[in-house]
């Protein structure tokens, strides 16, 4: 039982003498290896960074979420209070009211200069009411989101959001309080929004004023027919998403008197539904990115076949001298193949290393995550070791093929 692990050893000090006795050469032939398992690492990183970073922003619109537009399926609608919405403010209100709703928040959507003293800003204003705190998750930094009052009595308050804070007022200034004016209409700022950051598209969703809606229809945008460009409906429970969704497709159906043969004048996006189908094309996207990575972990075992054959040339002598001492095919075998698999292992071990040096210089300068994982370690690490083995024998075979004699008198 003592043989085999002494006979292994002398094998890997063999292989160990054999590979230093070369080391520029060694060193290229690693340098596919290196480049490929740090390619696989790095690309799993980027694509697992995509995945997590689309994921929290699908979550951040609010979970369980159901989007109410108004129009067909993809049917174009005209802008706010636009004469084809066909959705209303008592629709939201009569949504509110199923039993599997948690909230429901109207949205009228528009954008306007905003001037605060001598400083003007260009952005998003959204009417909507108390409910999309609860929604959204948004959280105050400082004062407060106006209630069903405000909503009730069309108040003129908003609610900033970060960007627009900062380029109308100067730093450290509390804004609670000051007074601003939106399409020459005055307006009591009455809270400043934490934080929420970019979008997965890229879309500041710090740069918008939050008034309330009726505030929105009655004193911005003019609307008679109190007319919503939207309607955020959070589900109670996420396992009764389909339910909630049919529960309200038929409400809407009934309130606006379409026929059994009429088509819905409405359409409703499932954002469950949008975050598993996303999930499932980022999920393709990584394992699109290991593959193309892979290919050059492919290359990476040619040259190291390639430099093992040029070695069984160079050391044809040699194994003939071993056969004639004694060693067998299989000790030969053996030998080369290891040989193989010790430079795969070695340019693991630095491809690790470029990898996540890599992956945290990507998260860096693109401000992108890029998690390296540990099953994406294995994965590169265990493909490696399988690409020298594959490549590494037929080189093996090769010189444990050698006829000891003519190996002994090989010039």
């Amino acid at each position: 039982m003592t043989v085999l692990p002494v006979k292994f050893s002398v094998l890997g000090d063999f292989s160990l003498q054999a590979l230093k006795a070369n080391k520029m050469r060694s060193f290229l032939t690693m340098l596919g290896i290196i480049i490929g398992v740090a390619a696989v690492i790095l690309m799993m990183a980027i694509g697992q960074g995509a995945q997590d970073r689309v994921l929290a922003q699908i979550n951040s619109l609010g979970s369980n979420l159901l989007m109410v537009l108004p129009g067909a399926a993809g049917q174009y609608v005209r802008g706010s209070g636009g004469s084809v919405n066909t959705m209303t403010l008592q629709d939201a209100q009569a949504v509110a009211g199923l039993p599997g709703v948690a909230y429901s928040a109207p949205i009228v959507r528009g954008s306007g200069l905003v001037t605060y003293q001598d400083q003007t800003w260009t952005t998003s204003i959204e009417g909507t009411t108390p409910e999309v705190v609860n929604i959204s998750a948004l959280q105050m930094a400082q004062g407060r989101f106006f209630g069903q009052s405000d909503v009730q009595s069309i108040a003129p308050v908003a609610v900033l959001g970060q960007t627009v804070y900062q380029n109308l007022y100067p730093p450290g200034t509390n804004p609670v309080g000051s007074q601003i004016r939106v399409h020459g209409i005055t307006f009591r700022v009455i809270g400043l929004l934490q934080s929420l950051g970019a979008s997965s598209g890229g879309q500041d969703r710090d740069d918008i004023i939050y008034i309330p809606v009726t505030t929105a229809q009655i004193r911005l945008l003019g609307v008679s027919n109190q007319s919503i460009n939207a309607m955020q409906v959070q589900v109670r429970n996420k396992d009764e998403m389909d339910d909630v969704q049919a529960e309200i497709t038929s409400l809407l159906r009934r309130r606006h008197r379409l026929a059994a043969n009429q088509d819905n004048d409405f359409n409703i996006r499932n954002m469950a539904q949008i975050q598993s189908a996303a999930e499932n094309v980022t999920s393709l996207l990584t394992i699109f990115l290991a593959g193309v990575a892979a290919i050059s972990l492919i290359v990476g075992g040619i040259g190291v076949m390639n430099i093992m054959l040029v070695s069984v040339t160079e050391r044809t002598r040699e194994i003939g001298v071993r056969m004639a001492i004694g060693a067998s095919k299989k000790d030969v075998l053996n030998q080369f193949l290891l040989e193989a698999v010790l430079l795969s292992l070695a340019g693991s071990f630095f491809g690790i290393v470029a990898g996540m040096a890599g992956a945290r210089v990507f998260a860096f300068f693109v401000h992108w995550p890029a998690p390296v994982s540990l099953f994406s370690i294995l994965l590169a690490v265990g493909f490696s070791i399988v690409i020298g083995v594959f490549f590494g024998y037929y080189p093996a075979r090769r010189a444990a093929g050698l006829n000891p004699a003519e190996a002994l008198s090989y010039e």
